[in-house]
């Protein structure tokens, strides 16, 4: 019978990837693998492991696999319908955070919600807060519903494109963390991303449409005083400003991600 390392050997996947499928599978912690790495590993296990390693070679990603991600120490089930949560987009959540700190039972709408991964990050820090989140995908608010009622945060999630579903409505905070690749853009070829839905990545063909779609209707949604915050690619800042300045947002700022680059910006209504 193969052992745990013996298996870990033969994948030709990186150790990292490896040990994290055999991990999950098998319902263990990376010290149970250097304590019985020697342990001999049941037949089914070994059959459902190599089922997995063939998936990864063909370039599925990890948490589409594992059918998990962990975001804001959240474990959100993903899927193929969502982008998978990244690091970076909790330079959004903490901002969002901050500026609701203030009125914790304020009203925030996310936009192109996914996995609703922010709208159910901000929920959980800020329970007294209203939240609800749009996407223009009924398979994508599926899994983003089955994340709320798993973690058991009350999000209203609605279905139809940017601001359609909620006209007429106001909040006190928008965000979003849209479409802002561009379409031509060599890095749609590299990593996760060719497995990820085309419609939650590109952009346009400078990546911006969707953040002229926002940035020009999000003021007509705001209550006075409101907020508006949009994750966006790390050389599009400057563009994301100019925009908001053509339309008059107010305190137009940005702030950088873990890598050090420009990543969310943010206007308010004056």
């Amino acid at each position: 019978m193969t052992t745990a390392r013996g298996l870990l050997a033969r994948t030709g996947l990186p150790q990292r990837e490896s040990e994290v499928l055999l991990l999950s599978l098998l319902g263990r912690d990376r010290g149970w693998l250097f304590a019985h790495g020697d342990a001999p590993i049941a037949q089914h296990c070994e059959g459902a492991f190599m089922e997995w390693v063939q998936r990864r070679q063909k370039g599925e990603p990890l948490a589409y696999i594992l059918g998990e991600r962990e975001f804001w120490s959240l474990p959100l089930r993903v899927t193929p319908d969502v982008l998978i949560p990244r690091p970076d987009t909790e330079v959004l959540v903490e901002w969002a955070i901050n500026l609701m700190a203030g009125e914790p039972s304020g009203h925030c709408l996310d936009l192109g919600t996914g996995s609703g991964a922010i709208a159910l990050a901000i929920k959980h820090e800020l329970p007294e807060s209203r939240m609800t989140a749009v996407d223009t995908s009924d398979s994508a608010l599926a899994v983003a519903s089955d994340n709320g009622q798993r973690l058991g945060l009350e999000v209203e999630w609605l279905q139809g494109s940017w601001f359609e579903p909620v006209a007429g409505r106001s909040f006190d905070l928008i965000v979003s963390n849209p479409t802002y690749i561009r379409n031509d853009d060599a890095h749609l070829q590299l990593g996760d991303l060719p497995a990820e839905p085309a419609l939650a990545l590109r952009g346009g063909t400078d990546g911006l449409d969707s953040i002229r779609h926002l940035v020009a209707g999000a003021r007509a949604v705001l209550r006075p005083g409101g907020s508006f915050l949009v994750e966006h690619g790390w050389d599009q800042g400057a563009a994301v400003r100019a925009l908001m300045d053509q339309h008059g947002w107010q305190g137009v700022a940005t702030r950088r991600d873990l890598s050090g680059h420009e990543r969310v910006t943010y206007g308010c209504l004056g």
